[in-house]
């Protein structure tokens, strides 16, 4: 079972990379280079005499200029600019790695932190974007660090030695996805990757929401992120994935601070009488329809009652990226098999 004082590590952790300033991200491409022909002179060699013909070979570039960078993005902590094309990439950020991944940019990665375990081919490691160990993550001679918080100054102290730190904290929106996925393929040099992995999702969504009618009023739901009734609010980004979807949230009542992340009681929950109880502790906590079930006074809720107790994957549920799509598509096919169009 999860200790109480994970929850809390995990939920300040999201906390501290969200204030971290705005994720709204953009690109701005290098200046193209410009060519100023010289000016030509002619001189006509004397009549009697032929002029000696030379040929002097033009010099050549050991390789072409890479029109993709250098190239500035903006971050969660300002604008970064990217010299050359990374090859050295390290991601600290789950949500980034399932990013660069996507978009066809893994071959750039060489190391991942513990939590990055998809896709499957991604270089996990142990290094920790937690309690980040500054040596650690330099032996890997990065040229570009992607992290979703920088506890410790962990961004500073390596920008100090020169490798450039992408600062990408959790999003708000769908828009704030495909706002980092877009920012993640200008800075690998992946930018054809990601437009059409976000034209896919935006397609899929699309089809998706278009795939049931919402309900009204709107059904209403309980978001457990483990047994300690810990839950999210519209606040969220999983949140506002639910309300995109036309759900309502039982907790929202419950946090008139806007904290986000809300402990509910066994009583507000059951008087509240959810219509879809959502289970993110299913996978570390051994949740299910059944122990639920055999909570004193559950069974009488109207989730229980119309079996719509509900097992969702906590990585999906909790990330920010190509996945969320997955995660839109599931609640849309439970949506529609209760009477949607």
């Amino acid at each position: 079972m999860k200790s109480r004082t994970t929850i809390f590590l995990a939920v300040a952790f999201a906390l501290l990379a969200a204030s971290c300033g705005d994720d709204s991200a953009t690109t701005t491409a290098a200046p193209e280079a410009t060519t100023t022909a010289a000016p030509a002179t002619t001189t006509a060699a004397p009549t009697t005499t032929a002029a000696p013909t030379t040929t002097t070979a033009a010099p050549t570039t050991a390789a072409a200029a890479d029109p993709l960078f250098p190239v500035t993005v903006d971050t969660d902590s300002g604008p970064v600019t990217i010299e050359e094309q990374p090859s050295q990439i390290i991601s600290l950020s789950p949500t980034a790695t399932e990013t660069l991944f996507a978009i066809g940019a893994g071959d750039q990665v060489v190391a991942v932190d513990e939590y990055s375990y998809y896709p499957a081919e991604a270089p996990v490691t142990d290094l920790s974007g937690f309690a980040p160990n500054v040596e650690a993550i330099l032996s890997y001679a990065p040229d570009l660090l992607i992290v979703a918080g920088s506890p410790d100054d962990l961004q500073a102290s390596v920008e100090s030695v020169g490798v450039p730190v992408l600062l990408m904290g959790p999003g708000a929106t769908l828009e704030d996805v495909y706002t980092q996925i877009e920012t993640l393929g200008a800075a690998t040099g992946n930018p054809d990757g990601a437009a059409h992995v976000v034209a896919d999702m935006q397609a899929r969504v699309a089809t998706a929401l278009d795939s049931f009618t919402a309900s009204d009023p709107p059904l209403t739901y309980y978001h457990e992120l483990d047994n300690f009734y810990y839950s999210v609010t519209s606040q969220t980004f999983i949140g506002h994935i639910y309300g995109l979807l036309g759900l309502e949230n039982i907790a929202d009542a419950a946090d008139p601070d806007g904290y986000g992340y809300p402990q509910l009681t066994e009583e507000f929950i059951i008087s509240a009488n959810p219509s879809f109880i959502f289970l993110a502790d299913a996978q570390c906590c051994g949740e299910s329809a059944e122990t639920v079930a055999a909570r004193p006074g559950w069974n009488s809720m109207e989730a229980l009652a119309s079996d719509r107790v509900v097992e969702v994957d906590a990585d999906i549920a909790s990330r920010w990226g190509p996945r969320t799509v997955d995660f839109i598509e599931a609640i849309a096919a439970l949506l529609s098999g209760d009477g949607g169009g």
